[in-house]
């Protein structure tokens, strides 16, 4: 069934947008918290095959208790939703009632012109007293009376937005239903906090649909965009982007927001095609860039490591004497050595120095994604396999235990995304991880797949018993 359109959903801080965006989603997307402002971001995702839902962060959020520039910038997030919407969803407290911050977002509203249901959540019984007369004074529609946390009233929603839409799509016109789109290849930028992932995303986007701030870990959720880039030669590149929250080491997790947000990175990880792990190029790599790189090998994702801030680290070589590198791409291939050998359990990975704030390579970031997926696909003829096993062995042997070598037998492709490779050898207990690793890294290199995840399925010789 094609999606019908666009829902956002919308309302003051702590009325239960987040919850009840979970629960017509049927998923634990948004992050649900009593602390107002915990929904700071655009979060999307389909319903049903029938429509994309948005969640926002609460307009007129207190001052007080976030910096102010993100109060700004939660107001413009609720407005660019309502831009994109089709329909909107006002959702108010029933237990709150109604107070000045809800008219505001009425007033808005209004002026929008875009459909309206409204919502009166939080209403767990008939007994409830609800503030009826202030909602129609609103001159919005007739309220639909909903529990998100108990599921009440949630089939009575469903069944209105889908109406709502329909009325919508049936004033379009044939020609402006578009038709499904091809594959958007899906990435996604994790890295620790403040090291420019969205504002990577920002450039990208060519908008602020993302919150930028120089506040650590401002980004709390992962959300989910649509952007098509036009290359230099003229190309539509169709990509899917998944900006993430900022990953901290479990120990650093101060509070249930932060733990239920770096749940939500780490899945977002999962979801994605191709994981662009962003590096702050005047920080370098540290202790917590492993970390979080190691989640992404763990689950087996192509990896792209993005340098950010280079206008910076540019403009320090340039004033700095370095007898050493006689040019700034010189610098840059021992800065992207220096990198590899770090993150040693991704070696061969492709470095791409990048700037947020200039766009400098930020071309050549897009690129190296879809040169990636395209490695992805590539047939590893058994032959050739073998060959390439059989020279690593010969040019490094690997260690003994037990005063035994591990050795492989035979080797045969069995999938791809990752590539899965059935290795037959002796005992499979003796294939020690820094062994492994450097048959992947050969493996890569020959057969060009440099960036793409290697997984071996170890069958040992069967013990024989007399």
């Amino acid at each position: 069934m094609e999606n019908l359109g666009t829902v956002a959903v919308v309302g003051r801080p702590n009325v239960g947008k987040s919850r009840l965006f979970n629960r017509l989603t049927k998923m634990r997307i948004s992050i649900v918290h009593d602390q107002a402002g915990v929904t700071r971001d655009v979060i999307s995702a389909e319903v049903d095959g029938l429509y994309t839902l948005l969640d926002t962060g609460g307009m007129g959020l207190a001052p007080g208790d976030t910096p102010e520039e993100i109060v700004k910038a939660v107001d413009g997030q609720v407005l660019f939703a309502m831009e994109m919407a089709d329909v909107v969803v006002f959702v108010l407290d029933g237990v709150d009632g109604v107070n000045a911050l809800d008219m505001k977002v009425a007033d808005a509203l209004r002026a929008s012109g875009k459909p309206i249901i409204t919502v009166i959540n939080k209403v767990d019984n008939d007994d409830q007293d609800l503030p009826w007369q202030e909602v129609y004074e609103m001159g919005l529609s007739d309220p639909v009376i909903v529990s998100a946390e108990h599921g009440i009233g949630e089939g009575l929603l469903r069944e209105a937005i889908v109406n709502k839409l329909k009325i919508v799509v049936g004033k379009k016109k044939p020609e402006e239903i578009s038709e499904p789109e091809e594959k958007r290849l899906k990435i996604s930028f994790i890295g620790r906090p403040n090291v420019g992932k969205s504002s990577l995303s920002n450039r990208l986007l060519k908008s602020e649909r993302m919150i930028v701030s120089d506040v650590p870990g401002t980004t709390r959720e992962s959300i989910e965009l649509d952007f098509t880039y036009r290359s230099k030669k003229g190309q539509d590149w169709l990509f899917r982007l998944t900006d993430t929250a900022g990953i901290k080491k479990r120990t650093k997790i101060g509070s249930s927001v932060e733990y239920f947000s770096q749940v939500r990175s780490l899945g977002a990880i999962n979801r994605a095609d191709i994981v662009y792990l962003v590096i702050d190029a005047i920080d370098g790599v540290g202790q917590q860039d492993k970390m979080i790189a190691g989640e992404a090998v763990k689950e087996n994702k192509p990896l792209v490591l993005v340098v950010n801030k280079w206008d910076l680290a540019s403009a320090a070589f340039k004033e700095a004497d370095l007898p050493q590198y006689d040019s700034e791409h010189k610098f840059q291939n021992a800065f992207a050595e220096a990198v590899n050998e770090q993150l040693f359990f991704s070696k061969g990975s492709p470095v791409v120095f990048v700037s947020a704030k200039t766009g400098f390579s930020i071309d050549k970031m897009l690129r190296t994604a879809r040169a990636v997926d395209e490695r992805m696909d590539t047939v590893l003829p058994t032959a050739k396999l073998n060959a390439v096993l059989n020279n690593l062995y010969e040019k490094r042997r690997s260690p003994r235990i037990d005063g035994k070598r591990f050795r492989i037998f035979y080797a045969v492709q069995t999938g791809h995304r990752p590539f899965r490779i059935k290795v037959f050898c002796n005992r499979e207990g003796k294939l020690q991880e820094s062994y492994k690793r450097y048959l992947k890294a050969g493996l890569s290199e020959a057969f060009g797949i440099e960036g793409c995840p290697i997984v071996f399925e170890l069958v040992g010789k069967e013990k024989r018993y007399t």
